[in-house]
């Protein structure tokens, strides 16, 4: 089941990283920043309370969506009152388990609307379409991740470390340049579709995506047309975290 899940979390974009207990739930979610845990009740060396109770006195402020057979009202106010954030009952729709994820996801980063934005740059969480001045984008899914992770944090410095954990999540990362890779061919698209100088070299700590960033509509070229995506945590009884899940 474990294995199916962790597909249906990868199918929209998140980065899992499987925790084969609740110790090793714990110890992940205090190493990496994880976007959201999604957590098993039955762990076979505590319970899925425990878990959720240990992260919060260990201050780590990680959103958890409890993932559970039990329906009960009082298991769900266990849940709630040891802080987890949403609590959903098996059998689920994956569909609306994604949703609940994402909106979990955004409130934890300020944003109640599925729609991150910088001056004329848009891009939407639910259907990860990326826009300059209503223009389409076109990214791969590591540049989306990328812009996506600066835009969460726009006004803020991202280091390379933070982007490789980010897009990784400490598993098989490449070397740091592969980010200047990113964020060069990520710039270029933007640029294209008229977001000039939206990202931001900070020399020797990283990148910014400022939170006043202005975009600027292009002027096609004569005789040519147009130019026309962790994150979460899981824990369960086999063990998942990614745009990041642990």
């Amino acid at each position: 089941m474990m294995g199916k899940e962790a597909s249906q979390f990868q199918a929209v974009g998140f980065m899992v990283d499987h925790a084969v207990s609740g110790h090793d739930a714990i110890a992940m979610l205090k190493l990496y920043d994880y976007d959201i845990a999604v957590v098993e009740l039955g762990l076979p060396d505590m319970e899925g309370h425990d878990v959720v109770r240990r992260c919060r006195a260990a201050r780590i402020a990680t959103p958890v969506l409890i993932l559970s057979a039990q329906d009960s009202a009082q298991a769900k106010v266990k849940a709630f009152s040891t802080g987890a954030d949403d609590y959903v009952t098996r059998p689920y729709d994956p569909m609306e388990l994604t949703a609940r994820m994402q909106a979990v996801i955004r409130r934890s980063k300020g944003y109640s609307e599925p729609t991150l934005q910088a001056g004329s740059l848009r891009l939407s969480l639910d259907s990860r379409d990326v826009s300059v001045n209503g223009r389409s984008v076109h990214l791969t899914g590591k540049e989306y991740m990328i812009l996506e992770l600066l835009l969460l944090r726009k006004g803020m410095v991202l280091t390379k470390d933070a982007f490789l954990n980010h897009l990784y999540g400490g598993m098989d990362e490449p070397e740091m340049k592969i980010i200047d890779v990113f964020v060069c061919k990520l710039r270029k698209k933007l640029q294209k579709a008229g977001g000039e100088n939206l990202i931001t070299t900070v020399w020797g700590q990283g990148y910014m995506l400022k939170d006043d960033a202005v975009a600027t509509i292009p002027m096609p070229a004569a005789g040519k047309g147009d130019i026309a995506p962790h994150v979460a945590a899981q824990a369960t009884s086999h063990g998942v975290g990614g745009g990041s899940v642990a």
